[in-house]
């Protein structure tokens, strides 16, 4: 099985970094450090490890799969649970291009790896944006998984808001729910969609009424 810095090396040199193996594994390493902060109760190195099998699984469905894992280590790079709006990941796609950019990438896959960073703010993709689509799919195929894990993903997250008072959490995280279910789709690929779409949709509900 690839290492977690062996397969951000790979996928830095596939979308055209080219500095040289130390750099690209100390920013690797870095990167994995940012994910184990002590804040993150979710939004860590499962996490992340989660979201790149998942670009695995289906990058024959997109142009630029090393772009998208790309995106991946760098989507929650800067994560705190207490920043506003959509805070974090402005900051994330900020350091994104700063990052890519000192590893040598060349600047079109700086910023669309910024791009597709925003993207998971809101998860909402223009058409015929595969790899965008490809990047919110992964970051958002917890919510299809069996009840246990979706159970440890939920308390995981009050966790990680653990300073917001329940009745506060339960509004704000009903409301995230009800989003999601609002969208026309939450998987865009179709494969994605096939697979995973209606038991996203039944743990999205029975989480919305054990807060209600």
């Amino acid at each position: 099985m690839t290492s977690l810095p062996d397969a951000f090396r790979s996928a830095a040199r596939g979308a055209g970094a080219t500095a040289d193996d130390a750099d690209l594994d100390a920013a690797a390493q870095y990167l994995l450090g940012r994910w184990s902060e002590p804040q993150r109760h979710y939004h860590d190195v499962t996490h992340l490890a989660s979201v790149l099998e998942v670009i695995d699984r289906f990058a024959h469905l997109t142009p630029h799969p090393d772009r998208v894992r790309l995106a991946a280590w760098l989507h929650d790079a800067v994560y705190d649970p207490r920043a506003l709006g959509d805070a974090n990941e402005r900051d994330s796609a900020e350091f994104a291009a700063g990052l890519l950019q000192s590893l040598g990438a060349p600047d079109e896959v700086s910023a669309e790896v910024a791009r597709l960073v925003n993207l998971t703010a809101g998860h909402a993709t223009e058409e015929d944006d595969p790899d965008g689509e490809l990047l919110c799919d992964a970051d958002l195929s917890i919510l299809a998984a069996d009840a246990e894990r979706y159970a440890a993903y939920a308390g995981a997250i009050r966790r990680e808001y653990a300073h917001v008072p329940d009745d506060a959490f339960r509004a704000g995280r009903s409301r995230v729910l009800t989003e999601l279910l609002n969208l026309p789709s939450i998987y865009r690929l179709a494969p994605v969609h096939e697979e995973w779409e209606e038991r996203a949709r039944a743990n999205l509900k029975a989480e919305l009424e054990e807060l209600a």
